[in-house]
């Protein structure tokens, strides 16, 4: 099928980064992923409303997943035997104004908490492109938005409430648990069953939002630290043909007493004079505001907006991370796949994450570029370029981004995570008899041959 036809076709079907998650899961009684390219193994979902009523479930059962927003394109969150849903526990617990705090149940939504935060004078530091997703469930798998001096979500997190396998409940906190603390943030579904989030709050802020049109990449590869540090947040969008990125994304904060406008080039890109999707052919009414005109953090810092709720999003996803140190490089090395990307390609986008000191996180120790595939939704394609990008971005020690897809071998992934054998120790401390075990854990923390796919 041509590009342009495809467009066409999927223009009120595209997904993250490029819509949002809120889908009608289970319209022909199979349980799938918002995308609808994964089912999953059981239909046996259970919901619970309390944490009595976690913990009861916790106990009943000898084999257990927490199913959140079904945001993964993978097997992360499967089960053979039965799902848990935290949907219906999704409600403020208290704010801490003196101690810059908010206390959630771990099923609620950014797209809910932010509105609120914002009416009591506080913001979070930063969101993914889609507030839509759970709390929990990025903060476990380390989802993340951008910005060089801007950790992923988990960083956020202060403190965490889990029923482990027994059915009983831990408290761990950044002030209070050092390392443990550390190695549970980003678990992966592994430890347990997540029931609260403490947060850390900022006071509430202003954003613009400016875009810039056809960024020559020879100027990335001359100047890649300065562009990725124009604004708090900045996006580059490319489908790696012409030697350009299509466009960059500059979210800057606006403080009081300072006026910023929009230069008419930046770095050989030109300030588009539209709001524009980050696939320019496709319409921008979903898309958060831009052209600079001011709103509040939340409306500007993901790229789509809180109440648009599409039917289903046909694609694929994949994203690796590699040190900041090492971007231009990587960059490089992904655009030589050029002919190879494209065919199956709908956008690419490329983000910068600061370091953090979580175990499980793709940014462990390493400020980080994120380089983020959005396919079209033809898993016999992908999979096959799948390894040729994995073995260009290989010199780099990439991480692939957990609940996206892959084809990296369990030994190569093991590899490049140093504290996961203490993860596993843990793990067998929370988990005995894995519970929380599934066939995802099994293969890419536990398995030492090929990559099941």
């Amino acid at each position: 099928m041509k590009k342009r036809t495809f467009i066409k076709l999927s223009s009120t079907l595209l997904a993250a980064p490029l819509m949002s998650p809120l889908v009608s899961w289970v319209a022909d009684d199979k349980l799938k992923n918002w995308a609808g390219n994964f089912q999953f193994s059981t239909n046996r979902l259970q919901p619970a409303n309390s944490i009595a009523q976690v913990q009861e479930l916790v106990k009943k059962y000898t084999k257990l997943k927490v199913l959140g927003t079904r945001h993964c394109f993978n097997k992360i969150a499967d089960s053979k035997d039965n799902l848990l849903s935290l949907k219906a526990m999704d409600q403020v617990i208290s704010l801490d104004a003196k101690a810059h705090t908010v206390t959630v149940d771990a099923s609620m939504k950014y797209g809910q908490l932010a509105p609120y935060l914002d009416k009591k004078g506080f913001a979070l530091h930063n969101l993914a492109s889609l507030p839509h997703i759970s709390i929990a469930g990025a903060c476990a798998t380390a989802t993340h938005g951008s910005g060089v001096k801007n950790g992923n979500l988990s960083t956020a997190v202060a403190a965490m409430e889990i029923v482990t396998a027994e059915g009983e409940i831990r408290t761990l906190s950044r002030a209070k648990d050092g390392d443990l603390f550390r190695a549970a943030v980003v678990h992966l579904g592994a430890l347990g069953v997540v029931t609260k989030v403490t947060l850390d709050i900022q006071p509430t802020f202003q954003m613009r939002q400016d875009v810039y049109e056809n960024l020559p990449m020879a100027q990335l590869k001359e100047h890649f630290e300065t562009i990725v540090s124009g604004g708090y947040s900045v996006s580059l969008f490319t489908d790696w043909q012409k030697s350009r990125v299509n466009e960059v994304w500059i979210k800057r904060r606006i403080d009081k007493g300072i006026t910023l406008d929009a230069k008419p080039e930046y770095f050989g890109a030109i300030l588009a004079k539209k709001n524009l999707h980050p696939i320019a052919e496709l319409s921008a009414v979903n898309c958060t505001e831009q052209m600079g005109v001011p709103g509040p953090w939340y409306e500007r810092l993901p790229h789509f907006r809180m109440g648009f709720t599409p039917s289903s999003g046909k694609e694929l996803q994949s994203e690796y991370f590699v040190p900041r140190k090492n971007a231009v490089e990587a960059i490089l090395a992904v655009e030589r796949l050029r002919d190879h990307i494209s065919p199956h390609l709908m956008i690419s986008e490329l983000r910068t994450i600061d370091a953090d000191n979580l175990w499980m996180s793709p940014c462990y120790k390493q400020p980080s570029l994120a380089i983020h595939f959005t396919w079209k939704q033809d898993w016999d394609s992908v999979k096959k370029v799948l390894p040729m990008i994995e073995k260009e971005l290989a010199p780099f020690k990439a991480r692939p981004h957990w609940g996206k897809l892959f084809t990296m071998a369990p030994v190569v992934l093991q590899s490049r995570y140093e504290k996961l054998p203490a993860f596993k120790e843990l793990v067998k401390k929370y988990d005995p008899k894995g519970k929380f075990r599934n066939d995802f854990l099994n293969t890419n923390l536990y398995g030492n041959g090929d990559q099941v796919v």
